[in-house]
């Protein structure tokens, strides 16, 4: 029997195995979806955390609250939560919120001395929201509010110092991104550092509005 001539101008019929090797796999992800970064899902994970402490200190909060008929306690009606200066101290921690996702914008776009300076810019705003709330806190102590002095000033401490105690976290990974922004590690294709630092800085800011009004206004 003779084997038959490819007639000339026409292909080679391919055969199965190299149709096979030649069509992508199933389970392969297309060209446009790229699998989460370490970082990025790290972040998330400790936002999903942070969230659930968060959740069962205010839980904790209500439930004191609702378990008073009057609120402040007849032991500290006299104690004022100074109000007004923290709402001012609200306005600069979310003005923070916004310089951070501007130096995020910056870096997004290569403008790395932008980068440095909202940086700074942030890390400032972030340092003074801390000693306001802590002149406030050393007025409230002055006045008899302390953690020892009953559920009242022991809730409001725990609460209100855990979010202390997360900006304070938060303005030291700024400055380590900052030092690492001085030293030229960043740029408009690698900025991960950048990013999740912002996602974090903006979860705390985005927080401190509902636990003001929970805590000074309700």
């Amino acid at each position: 029997m003779s084997r038959e001539t490819p007639v000339e101008g026409t292909s080679r019929p391919e055969s199965p195995s190299e149709n096979a090797r030649d069509r992508p796999s199933r389970y392969e992800l297309p060209q446009d979806i790229r699998p989460m970064s370490n970082a990025r899902l790290g972040i998330l994970v400790l936002l999903g955390a942070e969230m659930m402490l968060f959740s069962g200190l205010i839980g904790a909060f209500l439930v004191f609250r609702m378990g008073n008929i009057t609120w402040p306690p007849p032991s500290h009606i006299d104690i004022q939560l100074p109000r007004a200066v923290t709402g001012i101290n609200t306005a600069f921690l979310l003005l923070s919120g916004w310089t951070m996702f501007q130096a995020l914008r910056a870096i997004q776009k290569d403008q790395v001395k932008q980068l440095r300076n909202w940086l700074l810019l942030t890390g400032a705003l972030g340092v003074l929201f801390l000693g306001i709330q802590g002149s406030e806190w050393a007025q409230l102590i002055r006045s008899g509010m302390t953690l020892q002095s009953g559920v009242y000033g022991g809730i409001f401490y725990v609460l209100i110092g855990c979010h202390a105690v997360h900006v304070i976290g938060a303005v030291m990974w700024l400055v380590i991104v900052l030092v690492m922004a001085m030293a030229g590690r960043f740029s408009a294709s690698r900025h991960v550092g950048v990013e999740i630092c912002t996602i974090y800085w903006i979860f705390v800011v985005a927080l401190w509005p509902m636990l003001y009004a929970l805590v000074y206004l309700a």
